[in-house]
């Protein structure tokens, strides 16, 4: 016996709705590649400063690491149980379908815990995320070069990478207390905030920048380059949300 015609409209809307769901899927993927491949967070000259910012036993720098990863895996997940469901509709195989249904609710509940966990706890990360970099700059910045101490290193990076300097926006004082000046180096930023600055002539650059400074501090230059992924992946898995909402009701066309 063949379908209804409201049968067939709703397999033809859950196909629909498992390629659309397919799509954003390849988005996260592309997203979390893309993050593995962008030095300017994730390489190995920032990342001995990312491990030293923790909670717990957990690194900023395995978490932005892991993110990245995150991404990948879990957007070629959700290309695979599209294309499951697609299947199931196009077939017409009802265990596909359950299955299918059961999974997607799975998806759905762990959706929203992860989109309402992002909007409470983001204000407690940018705090976070503040201190502890102010913390690293005062107590571990000590050389204004690329070669002499590991953090110091990788301060130097993240500036000339980030295009930043310091940790707060707008302000040049954020060296006053650290172990570098109290060395007494006879300038009072380092060369690492001019923009003429590269890793290749570090050495050999003027302590005085012909240029303005990085006016921008690091943590507003992290924590925006984190967003961006971040609201890229909520943005995303909001709308893969609506679409497992109306596949889960679609599955008894």
């Amino acid at each position: 016996m063949g379908m209804t015609c409201g049968g067939k409209c709703g397999m033809i809307f859950l196909i629909i709705l498992n390629i659309l769901f397919m799509m954003l899927g390849l988005a996260l993927l592309v997203l979390g590649i893309v993050m593995q491949v962008d030095s300017g967070i994730v390489n190995d000259n920032i990342t001995p400063l990312l491990n030293q910012l923790s909670i717990g036993s957990l690194s900023l720098g395995d978490l932005v690491s892991g993110l990245s990863i995150t991404f990948i895996v879990f957007g070629a997940f959700v290309l695979i149980i599209a294309a499951f469901g697609a299947f199931g509709a196009c077939c017409q195989k009802k265990s596909c379908l359950v299955i299918y249904s059961i999974i997607v609710g799975i998806f759905l509940v762990g959706k929203i815990v992860a989109v309402i966990l992002w909007f409470v706890l983001n204000d407690k990360l940018q705090s976070w995320l503040k201190d502890n970099l102010t913390s690293q700059l005062e107590n571990n910045y000590r050389f204004d070069d690329i070669t002499s101490h590991e953090i110091s290193t990788a301060w130097n990076y993240m500036f000339m990478e980030l295009s930043c300097c310091g940790v707060k926006t707008g302000t040049s004082s954020d060296f006053t207390s650290t172990p570098w000046q109290a060395g007494t180096p006879g300038y009072s930023t380092p060369k690492g905030c001019c923009p003429s600055t590269t890793a290749s002539n570090y050495a050999t650059a003027s302590n005085t920048c012909t240029a303005t400074y990085y006016s921008t501090g690091c943590y507003d230059a992290v924590y925006d380059k984190l967003s961006t992924y971040s609201t890229g992946f909520i943005v995303t898995g909001v709308i893969i949300l609506v679409i497992e909402v109306r596949s889960y009701q679609c599955q008894n066309f």
